[in-house]
């Protein structure tokens, strides 16, 4: 990406454990000042920089957090070489963190700055081409001081804490969110200004628009949800009618490709067919007109659509590949976006066609709650399956029958729709509970009966472990998988 494309900003996101981890040992109720250091990975995300909260180093009081020659405490030179040379062995960022007293807004002192210009320079030499900095908190701020190679020097916008519910700090509060459109009034009396104001900044993919996506596109259109990005590759056909929103048969041209239609006519039909995303668009802006759509008639493999995802605040997965598990997993975890895979299950009796088993599922994806590949969600041999071509897959006879379409049924999608997005606004405005249950929720009709399911966390894990092979929170020093 071109340099001057890039705003002239810094943010940082962390998951909600490394967070409060930091914050009782910042604040443990002495009153006093403490000291650490986060290990960063570096993204450009959106045209904006962001920092990746990877690592924790909590500095011992009395050891490494040791009183100042010019300050009250600094990092002992020895502690600050170790950790510098730790990030330029692992290509991260060095962050020098300490806390001050007060709420509600932060500074660095003249000391504070006057030691960043002291040392950061020599700090700058020695990570060769990767920023330094320091953040300063307070118990419900955070501010930022960012160097980069070259002598740029850049303040910290914001801090996004992602969790069950997501926390944003800055140095001072922002209380001024604007009027408040009047189409959104019964909203605002349960989010508020500030809640509604959240929402219509957020920026936000919808991978897969069939009978899932097409739901979520039209409930965040409805909610105003200020930007949204929709990406599929495929066209409306008769079978989708009954669960597109807004779908009709014009959009499926029906006429054309019916039964018994010549060969030419139907594939005429075919080509004339409305897009899923071209539908998701009309929706979304039937909902809203001020929303900004951007639309992808592509897998989410493609490089224009994934630079967009990868700027998104929050992702919904309604597409069912596993190599589109493998990526969306890849990035809730390497850069630290929040999102929900979303899906259902029905199982019939091959020889008597009763229905033996339905589910629908939302599993949410927090970044330091587990996996994907960890709860055995992606299918290795469903992956390899999928990576070959229908030539091949032919030739290796993974199966002498034509494709098995999956039953669709538009009330099981909406039930997995309205959790995802529930899971969703009520994260991204901060109305959940702090301890409200992360794992994944699993409905069964057929029983009436709910099921929450803990997922599983290995912490050797190569997506969302912190093992120096890991891809957790490294941001684009290392490649997606499946992507060039």
């Amino acid at each position: 990406m071109d340099a001057k494309a890039i705003n002239d900003q810094f943010s940082l996101r962390m998951a909600q454990s490394l967070y409060e981890d930091l914050h009782h040992h910042l604040f443990p109720g002495d009153g006093d000042e403490h000291g650490a250091v986060i290990e960063a990975g570096l993204a450009v995300l959106n045209r904006r920089r962001v920092l990746l909260a990877r690592r924790l180093w909590k500095a011992q009081d009395g050891v490494d957090w040791v009183p100042g020659t010019r300050g009250y405490r600094m990092l002992p030179a020895a502690y600050v070489t170790k950790r510098i040379r730790d990030c330029r062995a692992e290509k991260t960022v060095y962050l020098a963190v300490h806390n001050h007293g007060g709420c509600g807004s932060v500074g660095f002192s003249k000391v504070d700055l006057a030691s960043h210009e002291r040392g950061f320079p020599a700090l700058l030499d020695v990570m060769q081409d990767t920023p330094v900095g320091a953040l300063v908190f307070a118990e419900d701020a955070v501010a930022g001081d960012i160097w980069t190679p070259g002598g740029g020097r850049y303040a910290l916008r914001e801090a996004i804490v992602i969790g069950p519910r997501r926390l944003r700090l800055t140095a001072v509060p922002y209380t001024h969110y604007g009027a408040v459109d009047p189409r959104f009034d019964r909203q605002v009396r349960l989010f508020g200004a500030q809640g509604q104001a959240v929402l219509g900044k957020c920026r936000v993919a919808i991978i897969g628009v069939g009978g899932v996506g097409i739901l979520l596109a039209e409930y965040l259109g409805r909610l105003g949800i200020g930007e949204i990005i929709v990406v599929d590759p495929d066209f409306i056909d008769p079978t989708n009618l009954p669960r597109m929103v807004d779908a009709t048969g014009w959009d499926a041209m029906s006429w054309l490709v019916a039964n018994g239609r010549p060969d030419w006519m139907q594939a005429l039909g075919r080509r004339l067919a409305t897009s899923k995303v071209r539908l998701a668009k009309r929706v979304i802006r039937k909902a809203n007109p001020r929303a900004r759509v951007h639309g992808f008639r592509a897998d989410m493999e493609d490089a224009a659509a994934l630079r967009e995802i990868k700027g998104c605040d929050y992702m919904f997965l309604a597409a069912d590949s596993h190599r589109a598990r493998l990526l969306f997993n890849a990035l809730v975890h390497q850069f630290l976006i929040p999102g929900s895979q979303v899906g259902s299950r029905i199982k019939s009796d091959v020889a008597t066609g009763s229905v033996e088993h339905v589910h629908t599922v939302t599993r949410w994806l927090l970044p330091d709650v587990g996996c994907l590949v960890c709860n055995e969600q992606i299918n290795a041999a469903r992956l390899q399956e999928e990576s070959i071509s229908g030539v091949m897959r032919a030739r290796q006879k993974y199966t002498d029958d034509p494709d098995v379409v999956a039953p669709s049924v538009i009330t099981l999608n909406a039930t997995t729709a309205a959790q995802a997005a529930n899971d969703f606004l009520f994260y991204v405005t901060g109305l959940a509970k702090p301890d409200a249950f992360n794992g994944y929720m699993r409905s069964h009709p057929l029983r009436r009966r709910l099921e929450m399911l803990a997922p599983r966390k290995d912490t050797s894990c190569l997506d969302c472990g912190i093992s120096s092979s890991s891809r957790f929170g490294r941001g684009d020093s290392v490649p997606l998988p499946l992507v060039d």
